[in-house]
């Protein structure tokens, strides 16, 4: 098969565009380059030339597109401005790299047809603040409290309704928090730089009881493949998390420990809204992957063991 991985040297992009390379695939990696790195992919783009290629561009241009597409039959778009918090993206960003971004690739796979399937990595914020935990994919009314939310929520029904209208097939991922190496955001990584920093002090945006689902990049990848091989229908959407919760605290804690680090205060900004860490940050989330189970997916790792791990790799990581 031959892909298309837009956002493909980013954090999660070039750990699914490892796995395609180990099963044979072709690969097209579609990147400006801007949250992604190059360092992600140099080794694939060395070890396998023939195989994999870059084509540095953007999804918000046509041309661009256009050409990352040839011979592409699976498309994975992962590409995306990947900020949730409102200070680091205003929503004019949101709009153009996430929606308007879609939209452009979406007109192209329209004209072209060899491509058959797409591939959507979505966001657990798509739920907002769900009554129900943990979430399952159909539960309703789907009400956004962030920008990034929204804005993959808009993606979802774009790529639906072209899906419906231009006979492809799309697989949607609503992807909980998802750690490992690599990765230049997130939780996990702001407290290893302020950690670098200030080993004496740690400061912790809200109240520290955010409780959420963490799962390790290795058992995303194996779930976005194993739903791609058997999903069957025309729009498939699947939840990706782990199957416990873990708060703020907790992982500040274990960060210090894998650190060796001792007598580390912990500092509590207060937070917004109750003890958010900013506008928009959902205060507890678990997702609901029976859906994924049933197919024969189930995360190796629990949120801790997925946080441990993440944290080992992450303090050797180049920042």
């Amino acid at each position: 098969m031959h892909a298309l991985v837009t956002g493909g040297a980013g954090f999660i992009g070039s750990h699914l565009c490892d796995s395609l390379a180990q099963r044979n695939w072709e690969i097209t990696i579609l990147d400006n380059l801007s949250s992604g790195s190059i360092e992600n992919i140099q080794h694939l783009l060395k070890q396998t030339p023939r195989k994999v290629k870059l084509v540095k561009g953007d999804c918000t241009n046509a041309l661009h597109v256009k050409k990352a597409l040839k011979n592409v039959e699976v498309v994975f778009h992962f590409a995306a401005n990947p900020e949730v918090r409102l200070e680091l993206s205003d929503a004019q960003t949101c709009f153009q790299q996430n929606i308007y971004a879609t939209y452009i690739l979406l007109q192209q796979l329209r004209n072209n047809p060899k491509t058959h399937t797409i591939i959507f990595a979505s966001t657990s914020t798509v739920y907002g603040e769900p009554r129900t935990i943990p979430t399952p994919e159909d539960y309703a009314p789907l009400q956004p409290i962030s920008l990034y939310g929204a804005s993959k929520l808009a993606c979802e029904a774009l790529i639906s309704a072209y899906a419906h209208n231009y006979s492809f097939k799309t697989v949607i991922y609503r992807l909980a928090n998802i750690v490992g190496p690599r990765s230049k955001r997130g939780v996990i990584y702001d407290f290893i730089q302020k950690l670098k920093r200030n080993p004496k002090g740690l400061e912790i945006l809200g109240d520290g009881t955010q409780n959420k689902s963490y799962l390790y990049i290795t058992d995303c990848i194996q779930a976005i493949l194993t739903g791609l091989e058997k999903s069957k229908s025309r729009v498939e959407i699947f939840n990706v998390g782990s199957e416990d919760q873990t708060n703020v605290k907790t992982i500040a804690k274990l960060i210090i420990e894998e650190a060796k680090l001792k007598n580390v205060k912990l500092i509590y900004t207060g937070g917004v809204d109750g003890g958010r860490g900013w506008k928009g940050d959902v205060k507890n989330m678990l997702l609901d992957i029976s859906k994924l189970k049933f197919l024969g997916w189930k995360p190796e790792f629990k949120s801790e063991q997925a946080i441990r791990k993440a944290t080992k790799h992450l303090m050797t990581q180049r920042t």
